[in-house]
C-alpha cells in the first residue's frame, strides 16, 4: 500500500505493558514506530523504586505476574535475552483462614484438589477441562469478541466464565474451595454475586497450573526494561518526559495508538470524534479503587499457615462471605472494616529487593473510587491478623490513597486499577460498541490500552490486538 510519507509510520502514547505490546508488534512487521511516555521512565504498571529505605526496591503498581507469562503475544518475545528473569514460587498463591491453616493453589490441578478434602473431586472437574483447554481458547478468551477458532472449548469455558462467582462457589462445600474461589474472583473489583466474576477466577486459576505467578528478578521494572530494550532493538524510538495533552503535539504519522483511559481520550482527541462515539466514551464506567502500602520489614511476614511462607501472593479475606461482604459495602461506596487485602511478597523469593535479611511487602485493598480514605490501619489490621507480630517487622512503609493513585499514573481513574469496570456489559465492548473496539470514530486513531478487552492485567494483548487492527486498516497488513 502506497502511502504518503509521515514523521513516522505509527505513533503509540503511553508506555504500560499495552503500549509497548502494540509498538513491538507494529516495529516487528517493519513500521516505524515512536513510542511517547509522559514520565522520565517507561513501564506504566511496571514501574518499582525505593519507595521507603534506601536498598529497599517496591513495586509501584503490579508485582506478581501471572498473565504476562501466560500471554499469547508475550511468550513469543525473547525477553530473556534483554535481562528478563521470573522466580517462581513453589505456591502460586495462598489464602489464610482464622483457624491457622490456608488454602493453596499450586501448579499441579491434581496436588491442589488433593488438599481441598472433600471437594477433590469437584475440583478437578472443575480446572481439568479448562487448563486442557486454554491453549486452544487463550487467543480468543483474551481478545475481542468474534468468532472462536474452537467454538465447542470456548463454549465449554463461556458456560462457568459468565457465571458469578457466588454461583461458582456454591459448587463447593468446603471453606477452602470457596475461600480460594473468593480470593480470585475479588481480583475482578466488583460485587462477587455479579455475571462474568467467575472469569477472572477461572483465567488467573488455570495461569497458576499452567505457567504459575511468578515474580520478575529485580522487580517489575526488569520486565518494561526488557519490552522497552527489544523494542529498540528492532529500531524503535522511545521519547520520555513528553506529556500529550492534544493532537496537535504529535509528529505526522499514518497511525496514533493510545495506551489511555477513555477520559484521557476525549479531552486530546475527542473533537475528532462522531458524536455517537463520544456520547459512548462519555458513559463509559469506572470501577472501584486501590489503596496500597508498602512495607520495609526486617523479616518475613510471620503468618500462622506454613504454606504462606512459600507463596509470592496472599489473599487475605477469610471465608467467601467475608470477601463478598467487603467487596459488596466498597461497590456501594462504603469503607470496609474488614477488607479484602491482597499481599506480595517478593523479597522472600527475590533477594535483590531488600539488604541482607531484610523483606519488602506490598499490599492493597479496594475502596471507593476516587476515595481518599486512609487504609493503612485497616490493612495492617487485616495482615495482624493471619499473621501475628507483623506490625512489630515494620521499618517504613509508603502509601498510594485511590486519589494519589491517580496522580501518580492517569490512567488509574479514581484508583481504579482495571481501566474500568469489567462486567458483563463491559467485558467485550470496552469502550464502545463497535465491530472493533480498538478502532476509534477517527481515521488512523486508536485505543490501546486495558479499557479495551480483555481488560487490565499485565498482558499485553490489548495492545496486541489493537496493533493488529491499525495494521490491517492502515498498512494493509494482516
Amino acid at each position: 500500500m502506497a502511502l504518503e510519507r509521515r514523521d513516522f509510520d505509527a505513533i503509540v502514547v503511553g508506555s504500560g505493558p499495552n503500549g509497548l505490546a502494540a509498538a513491538i508488534l507494529m516495529q516487528q512487521k517493519g513500521r516505524s514506530v515512536l513510542l511517547i511516555e509522559g514520565k522520565a521512565t517507561i513501564g506504566g504498571g511496571m514501574r518499582s523504586a525505593q519507595l521507603t529505605l534506601p536498598g529497599y526496591i517496591h513495586d509501584i503498581c503490579s508485582a506478581i505476574h501471572p498473565l504476562a507469562v501466560a500471554s499469547p503475544f508475550f511468550e513469543q518475545l525473547p525477553l530473556s535475552e534483554h535481562g528478563l528473569e521470573y522466580i517462581y514460587p513453589s505456591i502460586a498463591a495462598a489464602h489464610p483462614f482464622d483457624n491457622g491453616t490456608a488454602a493453596i493453589i499450586k501448579t499441579s490441578v491434581e496436588e491442589t484438589a488433593g488438599l481441598l478434602g472433600a471437594d477433590e473431586r469437584e475440583y478437578k472437574k472443575l480446572m481439568y477441562p479448562v487448563v486442557n483447554d486454554w491453549p486452544m481458547i487463550a487467543p480468543d478468551a483474551l481478545g475481542p469478541l468474534h468468532y472462536p477458532k474452537h467454538p465447542m472449548a470456548m463454549a465449554r469455558f463461556g458456560l462457568t466464565a459468565l457465571t458469578s462467582a457466588a454461583h461458582l462457589a456454591r459448587r463447593f462445600n468446603t471453606m477452602e474451595a470457596q475461600g480460594l474461589i473468593g480470593g480470585m474472583a475479588a481480583h475482578s473489583m466488583q460485587p462477587l454475586t455479579k455475571l462474568s466474576t467467575s472469569a477472572i477466577a477461572l483465567v488467573l486459576m488455570t495461569a497458576a497450573h499452567l505457567k504459575g505467578w511468578p515474580v520478575p528478578k529485580g522487580g517489575s521494572v526488569s520486565l518494561a526494561s526488557a519490552l522497552s530494550e527489544y523494542f529498540v532493538a528492532l529500531g524503535g524510538k522511545i521519547e520520555t518526559n513528553f506529556h500529550v495533552s492534544s493532537m496537535e503535539q504529535l509528529p505526522s504519522a499514518h497511525a496514533v495508538l493510545f495506551d489511555i483511559t477513555p477520559k484521557q481520550l476525549l479531552q486530546i482527541a475527542g473533537h475528532r470524534f462522531s458524536s455517537i462515539y463520544k456520547w459512548q466514551l462519555e458513559h463509559y464506567r469506572y470501577g472501584m479503587g486501590v489503596f496500597k502500602v508498602d512495607w520495609a520489614l526486617d523479616a518475613p511476614i510471620p503468618f500462622a499457615a506454613a504454606d504462606c511462607h512459600e507463596a509470592g501472593t496472599i489473599h487475605i479475606g477469610n471465608t467467601f462471605n467475608e470477601i463478598t461482604t467487603s467487596e459488596q459495602q466498597t461497590w456501594d461506596g462504603k469503607v470496609a472494616e474488614k477488607p479484602f487485602v491482597l499481599l506480595a511478597q517478593p523479597s522472600v523469593f527475590d533477594s535483590t529487593r531488600a539488604p541482607l535479611g531484610k523483606h519488602t511487602a506490598w499490599a492493597y485493598c479496594h475502596v471507593p473510587n476516587g476515595s481518599k480514605v486512609d487504609m493503612t490501619e485497616a490493612i495492617e489490621k487485616q495482615v495482624e491478623r493471619f499473621a501475628p507480630g507483623f506490625k512489630d517487622n515494620i521499618l517504613a512503609r509508603h502509601t498510594f490513597s485511590a486519589a494519589q493513585m491517580e496522580e501518580y499514573n492517569p490512567n488509574y481513574i479514581g484508583g481504579d486499577i482495571n481501566g474500568g469496570v469489567i462486567d458483563l456489559s463491559q467485558l467485550f465492548t470496552r469502550p464502545a460498541l463497535r465491530w472493533s473496539p480498538y478502532k476509534t470514530s477517527a481515521k488512523g486513531i486508536y485505543i490501546c490500552s486495558a479499557s479495551t478487552p480483555p481488560g487490565g492485567g499485565v498482558h499485553g494483548m490489548c495492545g496486541y490486538h489493537a496493533a493488529k487492527r491499525a495494521l490491517k486498516d492502515v498498512f494493509d497488513i494482516v
